[in-house]
């Protein structure tokens, strides 16, 4: 049984994230991804311009004059949502936490992917495999997917990426959309996205927290690590201090900006402080300029 607060947030995810593919996506999606070929899909009468190369001979000969065979983009595919549920995800420090957002985005993903017929896949992982759901289609199905995403409690706390990506590569032989959803506070994990990405088309989402570039200045402050549960006490009114943790978080920035590069993975940059829909609708923008 679902307990009737998470139906609750289920419901209220599905009504936000389809006025938000009806309203602004679908068509940013479906234009961004290359489908998996050319299908046929009739024959029909010559007309000057047609390109010679496509005449259907047979039918030529029986009907005594030329036509030709017509193509469309084979549209169907598979997109998977690789998402980190680690404990460093249970963080915000203003409006949601990036968990909470990781789901909305998946959300408006997974229903922009079954309006334009595609499959959805899920893999959960932390410094192991959560949940694997096979790529599935409809309403339903995302559905399940979402509900996942909100109530499945984690067993770990760490993060293993390198892990993930693995999986996903021996359990996904086909060619598929790959959306990789995480704050990527990991080692440096460039050869693996380099393998994934010859085989499938893989796209990193970061979701990152303001406090995690920046220190307020409020005195006295104990940090934890969510994930190894360490902790110290931090004097953020110290302006050595917050220089110091910007100038880290910065190269950590720079380190993961130049690895994604290396490996020749798109991007998506979403903070807690900002809408993420208008970075979403840039990214699909900027893919379908580019095919």
């Amino acid at each position: 049984m679902i307990p009737p607060e998470v139906m609750q947030k289920i419901r209220k995810i599905q009504i936000f994230t389809n006025r938000a593919v009806n309203d602004i996506f679908a068509g940013e999606y479906h234009s961004s991804f290359k489908g998996q070929g050319m299908a046929f899909d009739e024959v029909r009468e010559y007309q000057p311009g047609d390109d010679v190369r496509s005449i259907d001979w047979n039918v030529t000969a029986r009907m005594n004059k030329p036509f030709i065979k017509r193509y469309v983009e084979e549209r169907e595919q598979t997109v998977m949502l690789l998402v980190d549920l680690s404990a460093s995800g249970a963080f915000g420090s203003v409006g949601q936490l990036k968990n909470e957002i990781a789901t909305e985005l998946c959300a408006v993903i997974a229903f922009s992917a079954i309006k334009n017929n595609d499959k959805v896949g899920l893999i959960t992982f932390t410094d192991r495999i959560e949940k694997f759901i096979p790529p599935g289609k409809g309403t339903q199905h995302v559905l399940r997917v979402i509900r996942e995403l909100l109530y499945h409690e984690p067993t770990h706390t760490q993060t293993d990426i390198q892990m993930a990506l693995d999986y996903l590569a021996n359990v996904i032989k086909k060619k598929a959309t790959v959306f990789v959803v995480s704050d990527f506070i990991d080692k440096d994990i460039s050869t693996s996205l380099r393998q994934v990405n010859r085989r499938h088309d893989l796209i990193a989402v970061t979701v990152r927290d303001q406090w995690e570039e920046t220190l307020p200045k409020v005195g006295l402050i104990e940090l934890i690590d969510p994930e190894t549960g360490q902790l110290c006490l931090v004097d953020t009114s110290a302006k050595r201090v917050r220089k110091d943790y910007e100038s880290m978080c910065a190269k950590r920035f720079e380190n993961k900006a130049f690895m994604f590069r290396a490996a020749k993975v798109d991007t998506i940059d979403i903070t807690t402080a900002k809408p993420y829909i208008p970075e979403l609708v840039r990214f699909f923008k900027m893919r379908g300029k580019r095919r």
